[in-house]
């Protein structure tokens, strides 16, 4: 299994959490500039809500839950490249902040 079995599925868990909080931030900070909201499911959310915080955080709470199904059934694998996927989402979004302040 090589990496994956020397890396605790818990550690992934928590890597996944700290993950989705980054992503609510940087969605924050995309709607607080005036950026749509990229994601038709999270649009949807945000919308419906009435808050856009709101629809953030009822989108996380499902992708939490789905991080703890992964965690409850030792799916090592999947964490790992969820994990890799929202890491760099993050770090897109991120650069697109910097690019788009930049040009203010």
């Amino acid at each position: 299994m090589g990496i994956l079995s020397d890396f605790p599925v818990l550690t992934l868990l928590a890597q996944f959490a700290y993950l989705q909080l980054l992503d609510v931030l940087t969605s924050m900070a995309f709607l607080a500039s005036g950026v749509r909201e990229a994601n038709p499911v999270v649009r949807f959310l945000t919308s419906s809500s009435g808050s856009p915080l709101h629809g953030l955080v009822a989108a996380k709470a499902m992708a939490l839950v789905l991080g703890w199904y992964c965690w409850r059934s030792q799916r090592r694998r999947l964490l790992v490249r969820v994990n890799l996927f929202y890491a760099g989402l993050v770090a897109w979004n991120l650069l697109a902040l910097l690019l788009r302040s930049a040009s203010a």
